[in-house]
This record gives structure tokens, sequence and C-alpha cells, in this order.
């Protein structure tokens, strides 16, 4: 069970944060991204990156693989965190409440936005021990041979996200959708 635990998120740099997106964006080509790759994205000093990798690994937002070669991959955690920041800039969520719901593909957590409004936070979570048939039973990789869970999970949310928007467009009862980043949908 992955628990999200924002104790660690209001006290993160930019920097830290810029060191978090190019993972993210390096793992687009890379399993594991190599620690001068992830400099050379987040445009700092290989020093100075080299010490933000290991307090982010230290907090569990980043995993470290030297099987290939020596690199790092996002947790899921670390993956939460840019996309609560990504809501927390949009301006779309202000705080986020306790989780009120988990299932084989998801958590669900109480949020407000900046009016005070009560929201719902849906975390997909694909490729828990309960639920790992889903590479063969859901055709999200397309063309692709592989794909890892947090890219899975993020698929599955966008699908989500589209088909509770389109439904509630056209009159379905479904909560109203209104935002998505990453692997997190947002409704009312």
């Amino acid at each position: 069970m992955v628990k999200l635990d924002v104790d660690v998120l209001r006290y993160m740099s930019r920097e830290e944060f810029r060191v978090l997106t190019a993972v993210e964006m390096g793992s687009k080509n890379h399993e594991v991204v190599p620690t001068a790759l992830i400099a050379k994205i987040a445009g700092l000093k290989s020093g100075n990156a080299f010490k933000i990798i290991q307090m982010l690994h230290r907090n569990k937002l980043l995993y470290h693989d030297a099987k290939k070669y020596d690199g790092y991959k996002l947790t899921y955690q670390g993956y939460d965190y840019l996309a609560l920041k990504t809501f927390v800039q949009r301006g779309v969520i202000a705080g986020l409440g306790r989780r009120i719901g988990v299932g084989k593909e998801s958590d669900v957590f109480d949020c407000v936005n900046e009016k005070g409004e009560k929201l719902v936070l849906k975390i997909h979570r694909l490729g828990r021990i309960s639920f790992r048939a889903i590479k063969e039973k859901r055709d999200y990789l397309g063309h692709r041979q592989s794909a890892s869970w947090q890219y899975l999970s993020r698929l599955a949310a966008f699908r989500e996200f589209a088909y509770m928007k389109a439904l509630y467009d056209r009159g379905f009862p479904t909560p109203a959708s209104f935002d998505f980043a990453g692997s997190f949908p947002l409704a009312r």
C-alpha cells in the first residue's frame, strides 16, 4: 500500500521540484534516468543536483537503481508530489484531507479548493499486488511492449477523466470532473 504523505511537500524548494520534473521527463526515454541527465534536464550544476537527488531519495520521492547503470526513477510519492504541485499552482486545490476510500486501482481523498468547496481527489495506483493482470486485460499499452505502473496509472486516470467528463456533459448523473494531472482526476 502506498501512503500519500504530504509533510515534506510544503518545505520543498523550486530546485527540488525541478529535479523531480527532470526525472519524470527523463523517464520517457529511460527506465532509470542517469544522474548526469537529471542534472542537465534540471539545469543545475552536477554537485547541487546530486545533493538534491540524495535528499529526494532520503525522503522516498526517488528510487535509486544501479543494476544496469547508476540512476534514479520516481516513486509513486514523487509522482504524487508533482501532480499535487500542479493542482496547487493552477489554483485547483488548496488543501488535502483524509483518505476516504481505497480500492484495487486507486485511493480517494477529500480536498478543498481556494473557495473552500469540497472536492474529491482520486489517485490511480495500478500495479498493486491484487491487480497485476491489467496489462493483459486492458488495452492501455497500445503499440508499446511495456510501460511502468506509473505510466499505466496515468493512462487509466486520463481515460476515466475523459469518460466521466463526457458522461457529465451529456447529462448523465456523474460527478463533475474538472481537472487532471498525471494519475489524479479531480471531481465534485
